[in-house]
């Protein structure tokens, strides 16, 4: 078959692609097109194309590249889209080729087919070009007259923008590896002035575990491997050694005569902080879920234990080490329950009375509540309480349980002849009780699971004491903090003063 018999065949099929695949592959200027039109305009290129492959006679190609030039331009096309609508000429007449025809005459066909659309390509983007060229001059000609005009305009927005940009909540910046530029509130966040931050290097201002990672994304930008835009989360280093989490969105822009980055930074460590809370809450409530199932399966068993170990130690003549066996089995069936007590505890919602309250009062009960265990270890209680607290809205028992299960902590970590701390005191709209020993205290790789549930570093506890407080101070609205000091434990419990 030659190739004038194939395009004749072909014909209907190829025009159908032809237009299908402009509708759906080029662009959206093409998707946009009616379809009438576009079998109007690819029937004409088919017969042009015709014209130059078979007939040798480049005259139809050359006045359809003139004709779509012209139209191509005025309605907003960009080069490449029209270069791609040349191109699927080839990529859907190829496979017929290699169907049909003969493989001595194959690579003839091939090489006059794309020598044909090279020079076509060549053709219409030079002829493009030159329109376009021939836009602008006029275009510039038109835009000489409006600058004049605008330049004063242009100075006043300038003065307004700079004023804007210095007045945002998000810091913004430019940067090309070194700052160029930043307003107030960036240098805010890294605790430098705008002195102080101007021609220093921008990774500098980076932690040094997200460094490396920033460095890459920056030059990619600069480089244009990267999309036009990209935001990024990290770990930003104020000037005081902090590490803060930040999210910043970057774009290449012109500034000056040159490519440089421009960003905007913004501190996001309330929602990372939030985002944990959440998943925290969602753990807990999972835990919760779980071991209020178990300790309800295990409640009755042990009380069937503890009962009959009673009648046992009452009924039977037991005498000597037998006796204490029993006795000892007695006590770890009620160290037991205490432990199943706080497990369910745990699981369990926490619902608020909420009442006014004062808690010196509170503090001054949960530490004569324990005087026998201060006795028992000789442990000295210092108690130094605020008077202007005033009344507080909160739950008595919540919050006395919260108080006492610290304290707890703080005896069973200290040795005799110890001593506890309790102060308190108010810090704008909270009041705080701090709590702290001179015990053994803990490792600082510990500190930040003290109040996960189930951690404990002593040999009998279940290490819910910690979980729960933070669970019934959250559930005030307010916070708990642990601190470790040269020698013992410090911990904060933070409340609401609410009326």
């Amino acid at each position: 078959m030659t190739l004038k018999q194939l395009l004749i065949k072909h014909r209907d099929y190829i025009l159908t692609q032809w237009v299908t695949r402009l509708k759906s592959e080029v662009g959206e200027n093409y998707s946009k097109r009616p379809i009438t039109e576009l079998h109007r305009t690819t029937e004409e290129a088919f017969r042009a194309n015709h014209d130059a492959l078979v007939n040798n006679d480049l005259s139809s190609i050359n006045s359809f590249i003139e004709k779509i030039g012209k139209l191509r331009l005025q309605s907003g096309f960009s080069l490449s889209e029209v270069q791609k609508a040349f191109e699927l000429y080839r990529s859907i007449i190829l496979p017929i080729l290699f169907d049909e025809i003969k493989k001595s005459n194959l690579y003839e066909i091939i090489d006059k087919l794309n020598k044909h659309l090279s020079y076509t390509i060549h053709s219409f983007s030079d002829y493009y070009q030159s329109l376009s060229e021939n836009k602008i001059r006029n275009y510039a000609k038109k835009l000489e007259v409006k600058i004049k005009e605008r330049t004063k305009e242009l100075a006043e927005s300038e003065e307004k923008y700079r004023k804007l940009v210095e007045e945002i909540n998000d810091g913004y910046f430019i940067t090309d590896k070194e700052i160029i530029f930043a307003n107030k509130t960036f240098c805010k966040m890294h605790g430098y002035t705008k002195n102080q931050i101007l021609g220093k290097g921008y990774l500098s201002l980076v932690a040094d575990e997200s460094r490396s990672e920033i460095e890459e994304i920056l030059n990619n930008l600069l480089e244009n491997t990267l999309n036009d835009k990209e935001t990024f989360i990290y770990l930003r280093k104020h000037k005081n050694g902090k590490l803060l989490p930040t999210e910043t969105k970057i774009k290449l822009i012109n500034y000056q005569g040159k490519k440089v980055i421009g960003g905007i930074c913004r501190d996001i460590t309330e929602r990372v902080e939030n985002e944990k809370r959440i998943r925290d809450s969602e753990r807990l409530a999972y835990i919760g879920q779980l071991t209020s199932c178990l300790a309800h399966e295990l409640k009755n068993p042990l009380s069937s234990v503890k009962m009959n170990i009673q009648i046992l130690l009452q009924t039977l003549k037991l005498e000597g080490y037998n006796k204490r066996r029993l006795e000892i089995i007695a006590d770890e069936v009620l160290r037991l329950e205490k432990i199943l007590y706080e497990i369910l505890d745990f699981a369990k919602p926490i619902n608020l009375s909420l009442t006014l309250v004062d808690i010196n009062e509170l503090i001054k009960t949960s530490v004569e509540f324990l005087d026998i265990k201060f006795k028992e270890k000789n442990i000295k209680s210092k108690i130094i309480l605020a008077k202007n607290i005033p009344k507080i809205l909160l739950d008595p028992d919540k919050i006395e349980q919260a108080i006492l299960n610290v304290l707890l902590n703080s005896i069973d970590a200290l040795y005799n002849d110890g001593e506890i701390k309790i102060l308190t005191k108010k810090d704008k709209n909270f009041a705080i009780i701090q709590i702290s020993d001179n015990g053994h205290g803990l490792e600082e790789q510990d500190l930040p699971h003290i109040f996960e549930p189930f951690f404990t570093k002593k040999r009998k506890g279940t290490g819910l004491g910690l979980t729960n407080v933070k669970k019934i101070l959250e559930a005030h609205g307010g916070q708990v903090q642990a601190f470790s000091k040269n020698k013992g434990l410090e911990i904060k419990l933070f409340l609401p003063i609410r009326r």
